[in-house]
Parts: structure tokens; C-alpha cells; sequence
């Protein structure tokens, strides 16, 4: 229940990122969106209805019938998201103000892709798309994440015959931010290094990297396709900051190393960050 209790709180603050970055950025500047989200700001533009309300409606809507294609904890999670995005949006409809219209575009990308990934993170979504892609999956085999992209550039694209096609690019600068920083939220903002070393003295490289380093080092038995001969190959995940170290220290070993180091998004266990229970 604790855990639980979390995630909602996550997925609240998530819905009031969104709301914030909507109401405060995006609609003040006449920026479009992707999504229930983008339509419904399209109507506000054309026809006055409020946003919040028409949000609440469609995604209530698109939730009722395609339920089944989402598992029961995600369900609960998104109706969740779906009411608090839909109510932060309203109470907080007007309250932005224009400003210069790449700032309005930059915080925009910035409040909505922190609100997407916190909800997301949780284990919520924000209905909209993501219901349709799944639906569209089930009963005829499209790609979820296609059917996704595919429906929110129509939306975008759509919304050019009214916020016109320079804030429509506008709007595509703010959703690739919000996809960057969606993409951070869940894939983690740290990145790590992993670094694969072959060497013909593994073993004092290792010895050092485990007394030096004190981090774990993992062999891996391998054979070499040319010299059809057996190596031994040294796989280890680093924080970044001590790539330089690891680098003096096996060249100073073994200056004929071969190494190949590769950026790694997340990484949690023993020795870093453990994820959440």
C-alpha cells in the first residue's frame, strides 16, 4: 500500500507538470500538442470549450471502450491520471500569460515531458493515444508504438489550420523536448559506463579494478575467430567520472589493451542505485 501510495502521489504531480505545462506554455502561445490533449486545445482555440472538460470526456470515453486492452493495475493508474490531468488543466485554465514564443516552446517541451514521465514511471498512462494504439494492436496487429506516432502528428499536423504552420513547428520542437526529457524520467538520468576490456594480463587488470575501483568485475570466456585461441574478456559498469581513471589504470597495466567502452542509461543493483520495491 505504501508503494501504491507513491505511484499515486508520482502520477498526481505528474497530471499538475502537464496541466502546468499546457495552461501556462503551450495555450498561451497557441502551440498545438499530440493526442486527446492536442485536440482538445484545438477546440479551445476554435470553438472557446475548455480544455479540461473536453480532455476528461474523450479520454473517459476512449478509456470505457477500450479498457480490456490494458491490464487492471494500469487501468486504475490511467483512470487516475486521466481525472487529475483533466482537473489541473481546468483549475488552472487561463492562468498563463504569452511569452517569447521559443521560451514558451522550450518550457512547454520541458512541464509536459516531466509530467508524461512521471506518470508514466509510475506505472499510469495518459490514456488518449496510448488506448488506441493498443486497441488498433489487438484487433489488427499494428505496431503500438507506430500507431502512437502516427496518431499524434495527425493531430499536429491538423492543428495547423489553425494555429498556423509556423507555431505548428513551434510545437514540434516542444514535443521532441518532451520526448527527451520523457525518455530521461524513464530511462534514468545518470548514466553509467560499461566498459568490455580484452587484454592478455585480465587478471591484474581485474585484481586492480576490484582493489582500486571497488567495483565488480565479470569474466566472460571467449575465443578470438582469427587466432582461433581462448581469452578471457573483462566486462565492468563504471560512473562516468571514473572512466578516466579506469583508462590510466589499464594502460599502465597493459598498454596493447583493447577496450570498448558503451554509454548506459540505467543501471541498479549492488553498488548503485536499487530500484524502487
Amino acid at each position: 500500500m505504501n508503494h501504491t501510495g507513491k505511484e499515486i502521489t508520482l502520477i498526481i504531480i505528474g497530471s499538475l507538470f502537464f496541466a502546468l505545462g499546457v495552461n501556462w506554455f503551450a495555450i498561451p502561445n497557441e502551440l498545438g500538442e499530440g493526442g486527446v490533449t492536442g485536440i482538445s486545445m484545438t477546440l479551445y482555440y476554435v470553438l472557446g470549450w475548455s480544455p479540461g472538460l473536453t480532455n476528461f470526456i474523450m479520454n473517459g470515453f476512449l478509456l470505457a471502450i477500450g479498457y480490456k486492452v490494458l491490464n487492471k493495475r494500469v487501468t486504475w493508474y490511467t483512470m487516475v491520471a486521466i481525472f487529475f490531468t483533466s482537473l489541473f488543466i481546468h483549475l488552472t485554465e487561463g492562468m498563463g500569460n504569452p511569452v517569447d514564443i521559443m521560451l514558451g516552446t522550450v518550457f512547454a517541451g520541458v512541464f509536459i515531458g516531466i509530467g508524461l514521465g512521471l506518470v508514466l514511471r509510475s506505472g499510469g498512462t495518459t490514456g488518449g493515444s496510448t488506448i488506441i494504439a493498443r486497441m488498433l494492436n489487438q484487433h489488427f496487429g499494428w505496431g503500438v508504438s507506430t500507431t502512437m506516432f502516427v496518431f499524434d502528428i495527425l493531430v499536429v499536423i491538423g492543428s495547423a489550420f489553425v494555429i498556423g504552420i509556423e507555431n505548428t513547428m513551434y510545437t514540434g520542437i516542444s514535443i521532441y523536448i518532451s520526448t527527451k526529457i520523457l525518455d530521461y524520467l524513464i530511462d534514468g538520468f545518470d548514466t553509467r559506463k560499461a566498459v568490455t576490456i580484452i587484454s592478455e594480463k585480465t587478471d591484474e587488470i581485474a585484481k586492480k579494478v576490484s582493489d582500486e575501483m571497488d567495483r565488480g568485475v565479470t569474466i566472460i570466456n571467449a575465443r578470438g575467430h582469427y587466432s582461433n585461441e581462448a581469452k578471457d574478456i573483462l566486462y565492468v559498469v563504471i560512473n562516468k567520472q571514473e572512466l578516466f581513471l579506469l583508462k590510466k589504470m589499464i594502460q599502465r597495466v597493459d598498454e596493447k589493451a583493447f577496450v570498448v567502452v558503451h554509454d548506459v542509461r540505467d543501471v541498479f543493483g549492488e553498488g548503485f542505485t536499487f530500484p524502487k520495491t
